[in-house]
C-alpha cells in the first residue's frame, strides 16, 4: 500500500472504526489494505481496538493470565478419561479459583470467599 492513499483524516476514520468494534480483517477487505499497514496507522496515529484478532492473545492480558493459571493449576496436571470427570474437576476448581485461591491483586484475599450462614438449631414456631 502506498502512503499517498489515504488522507490523514481518512485514516483517522478507519481507526475510529476499528476502536467502534469492527474487526481489522473486515476493514482492511473495505478499504483495500494489508493487516500490518493498518497496524503501523495504529502505532502511529494511536488507538485501540475494541475487537480481539484470533491469534492475538496479547491484546487481553486478563484472559491470558487466567488461561495461564488453569493450564498450570490444573490442565497440565490432570489427564481426563471422560468429559463428565472434565466437567466435575473443571467445576471443583472454577469454585476453589473464586472463592478460596488468593489473588495477589487484592491482597491475596479471594475475590469471592464462601460465606456460610449459621442456621438456629431449633425451628423457630410462630
Amino acid at each position: 500500500m502506498k502512503n499517498g492513499r489515504y488522507s490523514d483524516a481518512q485514516i483517522m476514520a478507519i481507526l475510529k472504526q476499528a476502536e467502534g468494534g469492527v474487526p481489522v480483517s473486515e476493514l482492511c477487505r473495505e478499504h483495500g489494505m494489508s493487516s500490518a499497514s493498518f497496524y503501523k496507522w495504529r502505532a502511529k496515529f494511536g488507538g485501540k481496538t475494541a475487537y480481539i484478532e484470533p491469534g492475538s492473545p496479547w491484546e487481553n492480558g486478563y484472559c491470558e493470565s487466567f488461561n495461564a493459571r488453569l493450564r498450570d493449576e490444573l490442565l497440565n496436571g490432570e489427564v481426563f478419561y471422560s468429559l463428565r470427570e472434565a466437567q466435575i474437576l473443571i467445576e471443583e476448581w472454577r469454585k476453589h479459583y473464586n472463592t478460596k485461591r488468593p489473588h495477589s491483586a487484592l491482597g491475596y484475599r479471594p475475590p469471592a470467599p464462601e460465606t456460610i450462614v449459621p442456621m438456629e438449631s431449633r425451628p423457630i414456631m410462630h
